[in-house]
């Protein structure tokens, strides 16, 4: 019989393939999980140089497996640059840029994310280039939205990226202007490239500091794998998978990250990448595309007008016709395909999409995903089951905005489909977790506390509490939902003889806490590929 490396034994094991946690044991030899069983203790695996680990009551668990995420710009937004979110003000957001100005070297770009106009106390006082640059004129600042699809900029960062009033706007972007005609500052959608093109290129010391940023967050928070998926046009400056190579070559690349790339009809650029990242922590897995915006800048695209605006129903980031085109050439060359989409419009139209593909290239296991889902049409929610389609919500975006702004917006009918969880893990049979890091803090324990208690912004109100789900519901849609969606779950995902072991230990039991106490649990340990990569001490 092999010894194992390592062992850990406990009172609460959650393999992922049973509902309640089991007392026992389970042995790690290199990178694989060779025993799992229930009532041992695992002696016969000790060897002279084993380590053994008594957890008790602390819940032993497969690793968290974020669904949706984009590494670089959440370092960038959580280590590097200002978080804006507790601004309550223009005014406070530009002291606040101010006091951060004062921490770097002349000539960096300022950066700063999280800011919401919607959250603020005097909401006629919105943002505008002459308010930051009352603060700070001579440096260029680019301060991005909280839920990363606009942004706000200084005169100096206008003058650097040349925007002038004349500057049309891009396809999908939105240059915004006063009623003088004068620039605001305020870039929405893909207009939001014409700065930060110029403003996120970093050398590759920056990018080194980045990584390793996000290494040691994401093992502190027992995250052992993600799915890095396209971060818009507006923000794919940071894209640099060959550096990721270099990391995963100098064995330093402690999570398994797996690659999503645009879908933006360069399939000779796609299947190169499919090629040349294969390996077991770095792998090209499908294509990432955007089919609308978000509701708060009213670019979720609906089936119906927007009941504050009726005017719109908001737009699709590109011509249906040219979404329908890009999947089924996709799905011909068997890519798996990810999709942006926020209103039910646009889950509708992300079906559609792939309803058209399996019937002109018949029907595979293309495991096919639609992203966020914040809003859907009952009708569509079966559909998921129908097509094999993968829901990826992130549960703590119900609480990005008062459920009161968005019932404002979007109606009382449509509200009650909003964030949709239960009803779909139950019509889909599968759902794959995630943050959408730095839009959400890359913190597992914030989304399984929103899925289950379904409390909304101002953490009193629950919102359709029809839609919670069980806490064994939800760390499996965290591990091996994920880990289905990625075409993993036969060597991750679960706690199971042969897999990797990507294990975590969390210093609660979530099984027998009450739920409102979920957010207080810790990770105690992280292990990845075998090896031990965070240790509470």
């Amino acid at each position: 019989m092999n010894t194992a490396d390592i062992i850990l034994r406990g009172n609460t094991i959650f393999t992922g393939w049973e509902d309640e946690p089991m007392s026992g044991f389970l042995a790690i030899k290199d990178e694989k999980i060779i025993a799992v069983e229930k009532d041992g203790n695992g002696d016969q695996y000790i060897g002279t140089s084993t380590k053994v680990y008594d957890f008790e009551d602390q819940l032993i668990m497969p690793g968290f497996h974020d669904a949706h995420l984009h590494l670089m710009l959440g370092s960038l937004f959580t280590d590097f640059s200002i978080d804006l979110s507790t601004a309550a003000s223009s005014e406070e957001v530009g002291q606040k840029v101010k006091e951060f100005a004062r921490k770097i070297e002349n000539g960096e770009w300022i950066i700063g994310n999280g800011w919401d106009e919607g959250s603020w106390d005097n909401v006629s006082d919105p943002p505008h280039r002459n308010i930051l640059d009352k603060y700070i004129p001579d440096t260029p600042v680019l301060l991005i939205h909280a839920e990363g699809h606009y942004a706000w900029v200084n005169s100096k960062a206008l003058e650097m990226a040349n925007l002038t009033p004349e500057t049309p706007n891009p396809p999908y972007g939105d240059i915004q202007k006063d009623e003088n005609g004068e620039l605001t500052g305020v870039l929405l959608e893909t207009a939001v490239s014409l700065v930060s093109d110029k403003a996120l290129v970093f050398p590759r010391e920056r990018q080194y500091e980045l990584m390793e940023s996000f290494l040691q967050h994401a093992a502190k928070s027992g995250v052992t794998s993600v799915n890095d998926l396209y971060a818009s046009r507006a923000l794919s400056s940071l894209e640099d998978y060959e550096f990721y190579k270099e990391f995963e070559n100098k064995k330093n690349l402690t999570v398994r990250v797996h690659l999503y790339p645009a879908l933006d009809g360069n399939f000779d650029r796609v299947k190169n990448l499919r090629e040349s990242y294969n390996s077991p922590k770095l792998k090209f897995t499908g294509l990432k595309q955007f089919i609308d915006g978000v509701v708060t800048g009213y670019t979720a695209f609906m089936l119906d007008p927007y009941k504050d605006r009726p005017e719109t129903k908001g737009e699709t980031a590109f011509p249906p016709a040219q979404i329908k085109e890009w999947v089924i050439e996709a799905d011909k060359e068997e890519f798996q395909i990810r999709f942006h989409s926020i209103g039910d419009g646009a889950v509708r139209l992300g079906l559609d999409a792939f309803e058209k593909a399996q019937s002109i290239n018949g029907q595979r296991d293309s495991r096919h995903a639609l992203e966020h889902i914040e809003v859907i049409h009952p009708d569509d929610i079966k559909r998921f089951k129908t097509l094999g389609v993968i829901p990826s919500i992130q549960p703590s975006h119900l609480a990005l905005m008062p459920s009161e702004n968005h019932t404002l917006r979007v109606g009382d009918e449509k509200d009650r489909y909003a964030y949709t969880c239960k009803s779909l893990y139950e019509g889909a049979g599968n759902l794959a977790f995630g943050t959408d890091f730095p839009i959400s803090p890359l913190d597992p324990m914030k989304e399984i506390y929103y899925a289950v208690n379904r409390k909304d912004y101002t953490d009193t109100r629950i919102w359709n509490e029809q839609e919670r789900i069980p806490i064994a519901a939800a760390l499996k849609a965290y591990t091996s939902g994920s880990a289905h969606s990625v075409f993993r779950d036969h060597e991750l995902g679960t706690l199971e003889p042969g897999k990797l072991a990507d294990i975590i230990v969390l210093d609660k039991d979530l099984f027998s806490i009450p739920p409102e106490k979920i957010r207080e649990t810790k990770v105690l340990m992280t292990i990845m590929d075998g090896d031990i990569v965070f240790e509470e001490k």
